[in-house]
């Protein structure tokens, strides 16, 4: 009998490549609008001596997270502890939970965390602080807590003075936790448009969140760490004063939301973060099918833009379907060919990245490295 040949998919680029050979889709990193966007922050954070804990759920790479701690950064956050498994087991030495969690099983995820990473966690209700309590010490472990407070997004955290002491007490009837400081962070101040805006309400979040913190250093209680801010609102949260540590995503990648942010600061990012298509089908006069759709590319934030140098002005991405990418003829003088690539700024690289298995990174029209995405799809 003749043994079955074992099928493996090819991969998705080969190192030395051009990228032309890359196979669609595929999530490409322009490597120099990368490196450029990772100088940029971490620079800007060192002047001010404010502490840099990029956020891994908008890459979910450890090869990026390692990029990200060599260049300074003091660790990582994720958003789900199970997100935290692969960073945590690749040697990460510091990782911070910024976000709650509730039930004996993620208490007892967070204390086998914390067996191989410094694990700081947050909480906003007393049954939660109880939980990973109880967890941690019968893990032998200790765990930094850290309250979160609204400082303005209305969603997770306390809102009074009374519901954070009430946390605080909590933290320090167990032995095994310690409360280390606050958790502060204003999505919806990420994305407004215009800069000046941006700048207003990220002050009004500081305001909210060092308010929090005088109270608490008049009752002898001191923030070894004060936590938040994005990559919208990175600049104007390290000059606050009230913040010393910040927790930018998607400054390495600057997705379509965000780059239709206006930036007029210091921080002058750059799109680095692709989808590769190519254009599978030209029948319908007027207008043409690639690749890549909703199982590639996420929409939440928007269709995706093409940015392929040439074909941006005369080819427009106007619906997502499973599996395909309608486009639309915008200049009569221009045709979509079939087999051309081309390149799509994702309107949300978060989830988008959460879609595959692989960074290919090119550089000067290359193939330089290919980084895997290990927390794709770990979000208990």
């Amino acid at each position: 009998m003749t043994q079955a040949r074992r099928l493996v998919v090819p991969p998705v680029a080969v190192i030395g490549q051009p990228v032309s050979t890359v196979s669609t889709p595929a999530l490409l990193v322009d490597l120099n609008a990368f490196e450029s966007n990772l100088k940029q922050m971490t620079c800007l954070a060192a002047a001010a001596g404010v502490a840099l804990r990029p956020h891994a759920k908008a890459h979910k790479s450890v090869a990026i997270a390692q990029r990200q701690v060599a260049a300074g950064a003091v660790g990582i956050c994720c958003q789900k502890l199970s997100e935290a498994y692969p960073f945590a087991t690749a040697g990460i030495a510091s990782i911070h939970v910024s976000n709650e969690f509730v039930g004996a099983d993620k208490a007892a995820m967070a204390a086998e965390l914390a067996r191989f990473t410094r694990l700081s966690i947050c909480v906003d209700d007393v049954r939660q602080v109880r939980e990973a309590g109880i967890a941690a010490a019968q893990a032998g472990v200790r765990i930094d807590v850290l309250p979160e407070v609204n400082a303005g997004q209305g969603r997770c955290g306390v809102g009074s003075a009374d519901a954070l002491m009430a946390l605080i007490e909590a933290i320090n009837e167990h032995p095994a936790l310690r409360f280390a400081g606050l958790q502060a962070y204003h999505g919806g101040a990420q994305h407004i448009r215009d800069w000046a805006g941006r700048r207003e309400a990220a002050q009004r979040a500081g305001d909210v969140t060092a308010g929090y913190v005088r109270h608490l250093e008049a009752r002898g209680l001191r923030c070894e760490v004060v936590t938040g801010g994005g990559t919208g609102t990175a600049e104007f949260d390290i000059a606050s004063g009230a913040y010393n540590e910040i927790q930018p995503g998607s400054y390495l990648f600057m997705d379509g939301d965000y780059g239709a942010n206006e930036w007029l600061g210091a921080f002058r990012p750059d799109h680095s973060l692709f989808i590769a298509a190519a254009v599978m089908s030209t029948t319908r006069p007027g207008g043409a099918v690639c690749d890549a759709g909703l199982k590639s590319i996420a929409v939440d934030s928007g269709l995706p833009r093409v940015w392929s140098p040439g074909v941006d002005a005369s080819v427009r991405y106007v619906a997502a379907n499973d599996e395909h990418g309608v486009m639309e003829v915008v200049n009569d003088a221009a045709k979509a060919v079939l087999g051309e690539r081309i390149w799509l700024v994702p309107g949300h690289c978060d989830p988008t990245a959460n879609l595959h298995d692989a960074y290919v990174c090119v550089r000067g029209g290359m193939v330089e490295e290919v980084w895997a995405i290990e927390a794709r799809g770990l979000s208990r």
